[in-house]
Parts: structure tokens; sequence; C-alpha cells
């Protein structure tokens, strides 16, 4: 194999590794007070980040571990509340590509979930734990609780709609 064949099998994203780190070499070498900048920046940031980080990563292995896909389907067999807080947790835990879920959802609504509960995991889907840290960083805790919690209320309100619309349907 020649070198041209191996260079096209580089993905882009080692392409702007190696663009990053040659800046930063060239800054050592040409602006040794601007690359000492840039890294207190980078070191503050992430002093403040690696506490938000621990966290989510412990949140994300209890839940792996807790919530099997048993333990959802049982769930998502109650009446009532208890549907709607499973089904809400349910889309904030998800991970992945959407399109992933899609026979999942089909699969569920064919035994009974409905289209109201479909649009609320959906929804919530917006909210993404491993990006919490990242956001809490830039726009405060407070912030983050209140549009979380406002994205939550929303979900619900969209799935009681969807659940009468398609009902005015049949």
């Amino acid at each position: 194999m020649d070198i041209k064949n191996k260079l096209k099998q580089i993905s882009g994203s080692w392409y702007f590794l190696i663009t990053i780190l040659l800046i930063y070499l060239l800054l050592f070498i040409f602006r040794k007070d601007l690359f000492s900048s840039s890294m207190n920046f980078f070191y503050n940031i992430l002093l403040k980040i690696i506490p938000i980080f621990i966290l989510v990563f412990v949140l994300m292995s209890l839940s792996n571990y807790f919530i099997t896909p048993k333990f959802v389907m049982k769930h998502l067999r109650e009446k009532g509340i208890k549907k709607w807080f499973f089904t809400i947790i349910g889309g904030i835990l998800s991970t992945g590509p959407i399109y992933m879920w899609y026979p999942l959802l089909a699969d569920l609504k064919n035994k009974g979930l409905s289209y109201g509960l479909i649009a609320c995991f959906l929804y919530n889907r917006a909210i993404k734990i491993p990006l919490l840290p990242i956001a809490i960083f830039y726009f405060g805790w407070k912030y983050i609780l209140i549009l979380s919690f406002v994205m939550i209320i929303a979900s619900i309100i969209q799935g009681i709609l969807i659940n009468k619309l398609m009902e005015v349907k049949k």
C-alpha cells in the first residue's frame, strides 16, 4: 500500500487534531506568552468541569447498571403518572442516534405505548446528561435547571396534546 492510500484512510478528525497541535507548537516556539495564556485558560476550564464530568460519569454508570430494557418495559406498562415519569427519564437517559430509537418506539407503539408518550420521550432526548457540564459552565446551574424543568413540563403538555389530537383523528 502506498502513502497516498494510507493518507486517504486517515479521517478528518485526525487532520484537525494534528493541525491544532502544530498551531500550539508554533505558539510555543514563537509566542510563549500566548501559549502560556492559552494553557492557563484550558487548565482553569478543566478544573471547573472535572467535578461535573465525574458526577455525570457516576450517574450514567448507575443508570446503565440499574435501568435495563426489562425494567423499562415493566414500568411503561404502569398506569397514570408513573408511565410519564419513566418516559421522561428514559428520554433524558437515552443515547445514540435518534434513528436507532425509531424501531424500538414503533415496537412499543404496537404494544400499547401512546403517541403522546412517544412524543414526550423524543422531546426529552434534548436534555443530554453528557452535555450538561459544558452547558452549566457556560450558562450556570440556575439557567440549566430552569431550562430542563421547562422542557420536561413542555414535553408533558406536548404529549397530552398529541394524545388528544390522535383521539380526534380516530
